[in-house]
């Protein structure tokens, strides 16, 4: 593990990711379609940050844990105060890739 994965927690959200992965959630990407289209989580679905006040109801429905991702983290965290404020329970991965390497640490 690189030293700056290891002071951001990086194997943590991994393994965070992992455990909500096995449970059922689902992934939301929250950057923008353009960003979506250049690469993105198996499974994931896009819903651009500024957008998803828009889906909350819907993402309720689900009744399953959240799992947000975009390109730092940042548009995730605040993706999170708005589905956590409407009682869906959400955990920030960060960036897309740390949930794309938790889906490859399941296959294997």
């Amino acid at each position: 593990m690189g030293l700056l994965s290891m002071l951001l927690g990086g194997n943590k959200k991994v393994e965070a990711v992992k455990e909500a992965l096995q449970e059922g959630a689902i992934i939301v990407d929250v950057r923008s379609h353009g960003e979506f289209a250049g690469g993105h989580a198996k499974g994931s679905l896009n819903i651009p940050a500024q957008q998803i006040r828009k889906d909350v109801k819907s993402l309720a429905k689900k009744n399953k844990t959240v799992v947000l991702c975009c390109r730092s983290g940042a548009r995730a965290s605040q993706a999170q105060q708005v589905l956590e404020a409407s009682g869906i329970k959400a955990i920030n991965a960060g960036p897309w890739q740390t949930v794309k390497k938790a889906q490859n640490e399941l296959l294997n």
